[in-house]
């Protein structure tokens, strides 16, 4: 999978305390619009439709663990796993990690797939992000 693009915004809102990474909601939703990366909330992004097991909103991480080793911190957030279920899901290109429990649903990066993809029924889609808290972000 390709690395994930942050928005901008989400090094300046580790800064601000927006994001409790150990312990907030963090959550995928798909898009099939491009994301810009001065957006900054999730009303910015142009979800898809909810239906045959996407819930509107998206899909929560099923965990958050965050830790430090030598100066560098790192959010582990399991794997989500999106499944179509009594048909299908899409089109969709785009994943979006947000933060639920902030305020606003302050973004913080997506993944871009190349092209749009629908998830026929009994596909599943799993997301697995790594994200390091100086703002960076990268895949495991």
């Amino acid at each position: 999978m390709a690395a994930m693009t942050k928005f901008n915004c989400f090094a300046q809102d580790i800064g601000r305390k927006v994001h409790n990474l150990n312990a907030d909601v963090l959550k995928f939703m798909l898009s099939n619009v491009l994301p810009v990366v001065g957006n900054t909330v999730k009303a910015n992004i142009t979800e898809i439709a909810a239906g045959n097991g996407y819930t509107a909103g998206g899909h929560a991480l099923p965990t958050n663990t965050y830790v430090q080793a030598a100066g560098v911190a790192k959010l582990d957030g399991g794997s989500c796993i999106i499944t179509a279920a009594g048909g299908s899901i899409g089109p969709a290109r785009y994943a979006v990690l947000y933060n639920d429990t902030a305020a606003n649903d302050e973004l913080i990066g997506w993944y871009d797939y190349g092209s749009s993809f629908t998830l026929l029924d009994g596909e599943s889609l799993t997301i697995k992000p790594t994200v390091l808290a100086d703002g960076y972000l990268q895949v495991t």
